[in-house]
C-alpha cells in the first residue's frame, strides 16, 4: 500500500516515513495506530494522532458533525490521557474514535469495568507498585526487555486478581526469566528489524567478548599513536634491534592486556627498521583482535538468537499483555478518578440522571435530563425527565448553565459512542450517526448565519439519526427571524426522527411546537451574600425559564461606587421592577 493513500500523508510526509522506517514498517505503524513510532520518525505528536484517527476510525470521526463537537471530543480524550499509565497508553487513548459497532462499544465497556474492579480492589501499595512499574517501563524505552521486566513485576502484583491481569497469568514466567538476560545482552531493540536481523551483542553479555573488545580498543589507541610508542621504547635505552623488538612486544602486551606470545605471533619476522616494526606489529594486532571479536560476537549472538527464538512467542505475548494492561488500567484510572458510570446502550434516546460536566473543576450541581424514549429517573433532587419527546427547547436565566448542559449531553453521547463510561449516576444513550453541537457565537452577520446553517442542517438530511445540541440562534440573526429559523429547525428535527435540545431566550416567540417537543426552563433564585447569582441548574420540565434581570440590576445597585452611579442603576431598576430589585437586595442582606 502507498503511504500517500492514508489521509494526511502527503509526499513530504511519505518520503520522511519511508526514509526513517521503510514502507512496510510505516504502514504497520499506521495500521496499528502506533503514534510513538511515527513520532520517533519525525512527525509531531499532534499530526501523527490526526493521521491515525483517520486511518483507524474515519467512519467514527464522521459522527462529529460540527467543529464544537470535535472540540469536545478532543478535550475528552486529552482529559482521559492525563490518567494514562504509559506514554503508549496515552497515545492509544488520543486516537480513539466513536465506534460504528455497538457490540464493540459494549466490549470496551466490559473491559473497562473489569479493569476498574481490579484497580479499585488494589490497596494503595498495589496501585503505587503498578504505577512505578509502568514508569520504569517508559523510562527504559518501552522496548521488549522493558515489557518482559514489566510483565514479570506486574505478575507479582495482580496476576491472581483476574480481569486484565489474566493475560499475565498465562505467560511462561520461566521462559521470560531466561529471555530477560538475553534481551539485555542485545544492543538495540530486538525484533524491530524482523526475524533475520543481525544481532549486536552489548557490553556485559559475555566476559570473553568484553575482554577482547577492551584489548581491541587499547590496540587501536596504540596504533593511532605509533610514533609515541616508538619514542617510549627507544627511551628505555635498548642497544640492538633484537632488544628493541622484544621491548616493543612487552610494552604492547602490558598496554593492551594481550599476552606477549600473542603479540609476538602477529609481529613481522622481518622489518626494514624500528619504525616499520612498530607500525606493522600494531596493525597486525588490531586486525587479529578485530577477527577474534567478530568470531566471538558471532558465537554469542548465535546463543542469544537461540534463546530469544525459543522464548519469542512468550516475549511477544508479554509485549502485547503489558500494552493492553496499560491501556485498560489507564481508562480504569480515568473512570475511577471522575466517578464515571457504565451507560446503557439503547436503540434510541439520550437521558442522564445526576450528570456532571467533566470540564468544570470543583463541586457542581448535577442535573437530570432526557429526550427521546428512556426510563431514566430524575433521582432524589429532580423530577423524572419526560420520555418520548424528540425535542426540548431549553430556556432560562443568563449564566444558568444551559450551554454547560448541552456540553454535558454532548460529552455523554461521545463517551458512550467510544465505549467509555460517562459522568452520570445513570445514562441511557442511543446510537447517533451524527452528533451536532453548536455553541453560541458572538458574531451577528450573514456570514455567521450561513456557516451555522451549513453546519447544523446537513446532518439532518442523511438517513442516519442525528443528535442536535444547538445554542442560541438569536445570537446570529435578529430575534424575530431567529424564532422562525428555530421553529423550522425543530420541525425538521422531529420530521427526520432526530433528537434535539435547543437553547433559546425566544420561547414565547415560537410558533406552536410539534407534539413531540417541549419547553424546559432553568431558573435563577436570587443572589448570594457575595452577590453571585444563585441558580438552580436543574431544568424544570414543561416550564419556560426566566432570565430574571432584576437579580443582575440588584447586584449593580449594590456594587455602585458612588451616589450618582447608584441613582443611574436605580433608574434601570425602575424599568425592570423597583419592588423586585428591593426584594432581591433585602434577601441578599444588602441595602441600596
Amino acid at each position: 500500500m502507498r503511504l500517500q493513500e492514508y489521509w494526511g500523508v502527503g509526499p513530504k510526509t511519505a518520503d520522511l516515513l519511508e526514509a526513517e522506517l521503510g514502507v512496510e514498517r510505516a504502514v504497520r505503524a499506521v495500521e496499528s495506530a502506533d503514534v510513538g513510532t511515527l513520532v520517533d520518525a519525525g512527525l509531531s505528536r499532534g499530526r501523527a494522532t490526526r493521521i491515525l484517527r483517520r486511518a483507524t476510525g474515519a467512519a467514527g470521526l464522521d459522527t462529529l458533525g460540527t467543529g464544537d463537537a470535535r472540540d469536545v471530543y478532543g478535550d475528552l480524550l486529552e482529559l482521559a490521557a492525563r490518567d494514562a499509565l504509559t506514554d503508549g497508553a496515552a497515545d492509544r487513548i488520543r486516537v480513539l474514535t466513536p465506534l460504528s459497532s455497538r457490540s464493540a462499544a459494549a466490549d470496551r465497556l466490559d473491559r473497562i469495568h473489569a479493569a476498574r474492579e481490579v484497580w479499585s480492589g488494589l490497596d494503595d501499595d498495589g496501585r503505587e507498585s503498578v504505577v512505578a512499574t509502568f514508569e520504569r517501563y517508559d523510562e527504559a524505552g518501552a522496548g521488549r526487555r522493558a515489557a518482559v521486566d514489566a510483565a514479570l513485576d506486574l505478575r507479582e502484583v495482580g496476576a491472581s486478581d483476574g480481569g486484565p491481569f489474566e493475560r499475565l497469568a498465562d505467560l511462561d514466567a520461566d521462559a521470560l526469566e531466561d529471555a530477560v538476560d538475553a534481551l539485555g545482552a542485545v544492543q538495540g531493540e530486538f525484533g524491530a528489524g524482523g526475524d533475520d536481523e543481525p544481532l549486536s551483542v552489548g557490553e556485559g553479555a559475555d566476559d570473553q567478548l568484553d575482554r577482547l573488545r577492551t584489548q581491541l580498543t587499547a590496540a587501536r589507541r596504540l596504533d593511532d599513536a605509533a610514533l609515541d610508542v616508538l619514542e617510549t621504547v627507544r627511551g628505555q635505552g635498548v642497544r640492538s634491534l633484537e632488544e628493541f623488538q622484544s621491548a616493543v612486544i612487552s610494552y604492547v602486551a602490558e598496554e593492551t592486556g594481550v599476552t606477549p606470545s600473542e603479540v609476538r605471533a602477529v609481529a613481522p619476522d622481518e622489518a626494514r627498521d624500528e619504525t616499520d616494526f612498530v607500525s606493522a606489529t600494531l596493525r597486525a594486532l588490531v586486525a587479529d583482535l578485530e577477527g577474534q571479536v567478530a568470531d566471538r560476537e558471532a558465537v554469542v549472538a548465535g546463543e542469544l538468537r537461540e534463546t530469544l527464538d525459543t522464548a519469542g512467542g512468550e516475549i511477544e505475548a508479554a509485549v502485547d499483555a503489558v500494552d493492553e494492561l496499560a491501556f485498560d488500567l489507564s481508562l480504569a484510572r480515568f473512570a475511577a478518578k471522575h466517578d464515571l458510570t457504565r451507560p446503557t446502550l439503547v436503540p434510541d434516546g439520550l437521558a442522564v440522571r445526576e450528570a456532571r460536566n467533566l470540564f468544570i473543576d470543583g463541586e457542581t450541581q448535577p442535573v437530570s435530563y432526557g429526550v427521546g424514549d428512556h426510563s431514566v429517573s430524575g433521582g432524589a433532587r429532580a423530577a423524572d425527565p419526560p420520555s418520548g419527546d424528540r425535542v426540548a427547547v431549553l430556556t432560562g436565566a443568563n449564566s444558568g448553565g444551559k450551554t454547560t448542559l448541552l456540553e454535558t449531553l454532548c460529552g455523554v453521547a461521545l463517551l458512550a459512542s467510544m465505549g467509555l463510561p460517562v459522568p452520570a449516576e445513570e445514562a441511557q444513550v442511543g446510537r447517533f450517526d451524527a452528533i451536532v453541537f453548536h455553541r453560541r457565537h458572538a458574531s451577528f452577520n450573514a456570514g455567521v448565519l450561513e456557516s451555522t446553517l451549513r453546519s447544523v442542517v446537513p446532518p439532518l438530511t442523511g438517513e442516519g439519526r442525528a443528535l442536535m445540541l444547538v445554542d442560541e440562534f438569536e445570537a446570529i440573526t435578529e430575534p424575530g427571524r431567529a424564532a422562525d429559523l428555530l421553529n423550522g429547525l425543530v420541525d425538521l428535527t422531529v420530521d427526520r426522527g432526530a433528537l434535539g435540545v435547543f437553547v433559546t431566550h425566544l420561547a414565547e416567540d415560537l410558533a406552536p411546537l410539534p407534539d413531540t417537543a417541549r419547553i424546559d426552563g432553568i431558573f435563577a433564585e436570587g443572589l448570594t451574600d457575595d452577590l453571585d447569582l444563585r441558580v438552580d441548574y436543574q431544568p424544570r420540565f414543561g416550564t419556560v425559564g426566566r432570565s430574571t434581570p432584576e437579580f443582575i440590576v440588584s447586584r449593580l445597585v449594590a456594587n455602585a461606587s458612588d451616589r450618582d452611579e447608584r441613582a443611574a442603576f436605580r433608574s434601570i431598576a425602575a424599568a425592570v421592577g423597583e419592588e423586585a430589585v428591593q426584594r432581591t437586595l433585602s434577601d441578599a442582606e444588602w441595602q441600596g
